[in-house]
């Protein structure tokens, strides 16, 4: 990773600030307090946002309510920008993020922004979820930090170092041990508590089984009692049925008799109906026989009416041609009158085109009023006759239908007249069917009292019948007490059957929980012993792999700063010892130089360690050194040199206020602080 360039906007001391870092060492330079180490808090809220127990109001500018930075950086040859807003409410919190990726720009949450951070940068993922700890170890360190990490308690340190290193999954992979071997032991006392009836359960199938066999005889013998049970309720049945037939004949022939009775009544009633319907045509016959009907009135009624109507019909053809006539003389009169109302309005005559004087037109009108008058007259005698005539014909409409009522009367009595054949050929049917009812009547009578006797004859089957009805009623019942001993015995055998499987079940069931149980147990003693020890053992030999090469790397870098008088390494707790004409020397005592020395040869080894474990981190060209000469003497200055030069970055950045440093870098860039803004007041780059 390098930094290109970074945008404050509202950053503590900055107001709006763009600052270029170009590739190789540049130092940032300046009075304390002119805002350099901003530019790296900047640069460490662009890439992994406030920190846990970080607060807002410590990077947005006192009396602003909002702010941000830009940060471009370049991996692996692309270019990528991050931005990051910060905005002042009830407290100043995160308000905006967003990156881009190849030219295109995508906004995401702040959590979705650091693990995005993380991921260009290659860093492990559990990192996700904790303090940019591997950040501040490897690339940008403020300076108190790590002298206090130096002075921290052996168990502090080593848990922190632990963290960066990324082998604190040694100890997470233990405590999970211990949680999954504990999770064993539960799961084997439950198992040890579910096989605790295996052997009841196997003595109780054998029993079962014995049990189950004796009730398969004993089943045997009930359903012979069934089958004998069975063939006797048969035979019951069968002498019931033969007895039943002869009931049922006896109950066919009742209803025979009383269906003759029914039979001879109807008829009976008919008969009667027939005698009385006989005397009432003999007196209509009587009655028709004594009229006179005479053929010609009905034709001259008919030729008297038709004469009629071809009077009406006349009639109605003047109405229509006086009616018409009158239309006429009206329709000639309302044209007179339009005539008359144009000639008063006429000054030239529209033919010959001559004027049309008064008296002209008072001789015109005369003979239109005459013509009129004329017209009048008329139309009144021909209502007179119009009315003479609706007259007449009203009288004729009254003889039609004078006429018409009469010769419907006397069609009535030609119909009556021509019903009389009809009534002497019903007459002599009817008593010809009254005969042979009588005949009939006879017959059903005499059937009915044969059918009688042999009812009386069939009586005796009744008391057969009740008694063939308590043996069948017996056998039934012996049968169903058997059916039920069957059924019973069955149900009890499905019953035990049921209950063996479910037996066998649970057994299989319970030796492969047994099984199991065994397993776990093996398990949570392999874990507990074998597997807790290689993994104690691998943490051991990486942290003891980890602690020498970090040790020769702290020594080194240690000699380089500080004369050959000290010797140093570090312990099992990664506590830098120092010796001196083999003598431990209390970190305590030594200058402020001296501890500077200390601290940074630890910071430099750290991220010489971390990036040779962690060799795919994008963050291994970039060191940030914040103040790394403070309290350093002039020799010691001099020997900062060869320390930059030994680091082979392409990428350092150095904050000092320190002015010898400028000699031993590649760029400059000078701050400064005016009325409480910072700036950049001078740039000597390469």
């Amino acid at each position: 990773m390098i930094i290109k360039k970074i945008i404050l906007n509202n950053i503590r001391s900055y107001e709006n600030q763009e600052v270029s870092f170009p590739e190789g060492s540049t130092l940032l330079s300046g009075d304390i307090g002119s805002g350099k180490t901003s530019i790296l808090l900047g640069i460490e809220f662009a890439l992994f946002g406030l920190q846990p127990g970080q607060r807002g109001t410590a990077l947005l500018r006192n009396g602003t309510s909002e702010g941000g930075v830009v940060l471009r950086l370049d991996v692996d040859g692309k270019e990528i920008i991050i931005e990051r807003k910060l905005k002042k409410g009830k407290a100043v919190s995160q308000d905006y993020c967003s990156i881009t990726l190849e030219g295109r720009k995508k906004e995401l949450s702040v959590t979705e922004l650091k693990d995005k951070v993380l991921e260009i940068l290659s860093y492990p993922k559990e990192f996700s979820k904790k303090q940019n700890i591997l950040y501040k170890f490897t690339v940008y360190t403020p300076q108190e930090e790590m002298k206090q990490i130096i002075l921290e308690d052996p168990e502090t340190r080593i848990n922190s170092l632990r963290h960066v290193f990324g082998i604190d999954k040694y100890k997470v992979i233990i405590e999970n041990v211990s949680i999954v071997a504990s999770k064993f032991r539960e799961e084997k006392r439950l198992k040890e508590g579910q096989i605790a009836n295996l052997e009841e359960d196997k003595e109780s199938l054998l029993s079962k089984e014995e049990e189950l066999e004796g009730k398969h005889l004993n089943l045997s013998s009930v359903e012979k009692e069934l089958f004998l049970r069975t063939e006797e309720m048969g035979h019951a049945q069968e002498e019931r049925d033969e007895v039943l037939k002869k009931t049922e004949e006896r109950r066919k022939l009742q209803q025979e008799i009383e269906k003759t009775k029914i039979v001879s009544a109807n008829k009976k009633e008919t008969l009667l109906n027939n005698e009385k319907t006989l005397e009432q045509l003999k007196i209509q016959i009587k009655d028709l026989e004594s009229l006179k009907f005479d053929e010609t009135k009905i034709k001259e009624a008919e030729l008297k009416m038709q004469f009629k109507k071809a009077e009406k019909e006349k009639l109605n053809e003047e109405n229509i041609k006086i009616t018409s006539q009158i239309n006429s003389l009206n329709l000639k009169n309302q044209d007179i009158r339009k005539i008359k109302e144009q000639l008063k309005h006429i000054e030239i005559c529209p033919i010959c085109l001559q004027n049309v004087g008064p008296v002209y037109k008072t001789n015109v009108l005369n003979n239109i009023d005459s013509e009129t008058t004329e017209n009048l007259k008329k139309i009144e005698s021909l209502a007179s006759e119009k009315k003479k005539i609706l007259e007449d014909m009203k009288k004729i409409e009254a003889d039609i239908s004078a006429e018409e009522k009469r010769l419907s009367e006397l069609r009535m009595q030609k119909m009556r007249f021509q019903e009389i054949d009809g009534k002497r050929a019903g007459l002599a049917e009817m008593e010809k069917s009254s005969e042979i009812l009588r005949k009939d009547i006879v017959l059903l009578e005499q059937h009915a009292e044969n059918l009688t006797k042999s009812v009386f004859e069939m009586k005796k089957f009744e008391t057969v019948l009740e008694l063939k009805d308590k043996e069948l009623k017996e056998a039934i019942k012996q049968e169903r007490i058997a059916e039920i001993k069957v059924a019973e015995l069955k149900k009890e055998i499905e019953v035990f059957s049921r209950q063996i499987e479910d037996l066998k079940a649970r057994i299989k069931k319970t030796e492969e929980i047994r099984e199991k149980m065994e397993i776990i147990t093996k398990l949570e003693e392999w874990f507990s012993g074998n597997f807790v020890s290689l993994i104690s053992f691998t943490e051991k030999n990486v942290m003891v792999r980890l602690k020498s090469e970090f040790s020769r790397l702290f020594a080194e870098w240690f000699s380089m700063l500080v004369s050959d008088v000290f010797d140093v390494s570090l312990d099992e707790e990664f506590t830098p010892i120092i010796y001196h004409q083999d003598y431990e020397i209390d970190y305590s005592y030594l200058s402020g130089g001296e501890r500077t020395a200390i601290a940074l040869a630890y910071r430099l080894s750290l991220n010489r360690v971390v990036n040779s474990l962690m060799s795919r981190i994008k963050t291994k060209d970039l060191v940030i050194l914040d103040e790394p000469t403070d309290g350093f003497s002039e020799q010691q200055l001099d020997k900062m040199r060869d320390v930059l030069r030994q680091l082979e970055v392409k990428q350092l950045i150095i904050v000092s206020h320190e002015p010898k440093i400028e000699s031993f870098v590649e760029n400059v860039i000078r701050f400064r602080k005016e009325h409480g803004i910072s700036r950049i007041v001078e740039e000597r780059l390469i």
